[in-house]
């Protein structure tokens, strides 16, 4: 078999990329038939911001077409492959999880975790070492503690049952500004490819994921705490701060702050999870239009459940902050915690 049979498009033409939604991706093309693949395969430039790559190698389409071609039959010997519609068959499959061990292994090195120490002594309205022993704990936050990303915190997506889906990693600078973003799983592979490593079991087989950010940010939180009203923000460092401000979910008055990831993560997949709850969005400024048409056709698809957004926001800022796309946790680190409580 050709293994250059698949390559990706060299052409300058670009795709919306199927996990962040920008119009960064590079498709795969079959060059023996001059065309381009299922609009999964392909590779987003946004290689930090997003990440997404999935190679016709990496799920055995590539081996599918061989064996069909040939006249092979697949092991369950029922039928010869129809590539497309048997690979559609296939692609039903449990997702891979990242180890919780892997995990654990982050929730360390507080002590050279910036955007931690930020909210300890580097903000108008410091909070108390109580405070945010409680917010690291709510939400598994933890620490890069070594290599290039080194003081960067973790900021774990584990859904309702417990499982980790996906570990953002983000680096922040003294005004608590994001100055670099990354995942756990991008930088075990590039670790063991800088080493000449193999890849870990639990990585090859996790890269296989069609999507790797598939739950909200906090979600594991529903589960604990099953009366509580819902907030959702487009980003992790949105809930932490929010959160930390309203007051965390043990009182069932309380908000359960969440995250999407970004702006085009918001979707009804993610929000089944949320059926019968009481949900308010806050979107950023930015996305207040787009969240609103979203929220209104969650709202039809699931009847029993509210979904309500906050205009909080688009009533009181500034055209500039408008044009920024300010969010809550831009106007709230400016005031002081303690008169929300």
């Amino acid at each position: 078999m050709n293994d250059y049979r698949f390559i990706l498009d060299k052409t300058s033409k670009k795709f919306y990329c199927p996990d962040c939604n920008k119009k960064t991706f590079v498709r795969y093309i079959d060059t023996r038939k001059d065309e381009y693949l299922q609009e999964k395969y392909g590779r987003c430039d946004r290689e930090i911001k997003c990440s997404y790559h999935l190679s016709p190698y990496y799920d055995g389409f590539a081996n599918l077409i061989w064996e069909q071609e040939k006249g092979a039959f697949i092991k369950n010997k029922k039928a010869q492959l129809t590539p497309f519609k048997a690979l559609a068959k296939q692609e039903i499959k449990e997702p891979v999880f990242i180890p919780y061990e892997i995990l654990k292994a982050t929730r360390k090195g507080y002590e050279q975790n910036v955007f931690i120490q930020n909210l300890l002594h580097n903000i108008p309205f410091t909070f108390t070492a109580k405070e945010i022993e409680q917010i690291i704990s709510l939400y598994q936050l933890g620490t890069v503690c070594k290599g290039y990303r080194k003081g960067a915190i973790t900021f774990p997506f584990i859904d309702i049952k417990g499982n980790v889906r996906a570990v953002q990693a983000k680096q922040f600078d003294k005004m608590n500004h994001t100055t670099s973003t990354d995942f756990l799983h991008s930088m075990y592979k590039k670790d063991c490819e800088k080493n000449n490593k193999p890849l870990p079991e639990w990585l090859s087989n996790y890269l296989l994921n069609d999507k790797k950010i598939s739950c909200l940010f906090g979600e594991h939180l529903l589960s604990k705490c099953p009366t509580n009203p819902i907030a959702l923000v487009e980003a992790p460092k949105t809930a932490i701060i929010a959160s930390l401000y309203f007051g965390f979910p043990d009182n069932p008055k309380n908000f359960i702050w969440l995250g999407v990831y970004n702006l085009s993560s918001l979707n009804i997949a993610k929000c089944k999870v949320l059926q019968g709850r009481k949900v308010f969005l806050f979107p950023d400024l930015n996305a207040f239009d787009n969240w609103s048409k979203k929220a209104n056709n969650f709202q039809k698809e699931m009847p029993d459940t509210t979904f309500k957004v906050s205009y909080l926001l688009q009533n009181h800022a500034s055209k500039e902050e408008k044009e920024n796309g300010f969010d809550i946790a831009d106007f709230l680190i400016h005031l002081n915690w303690r008169d929300f409580r």
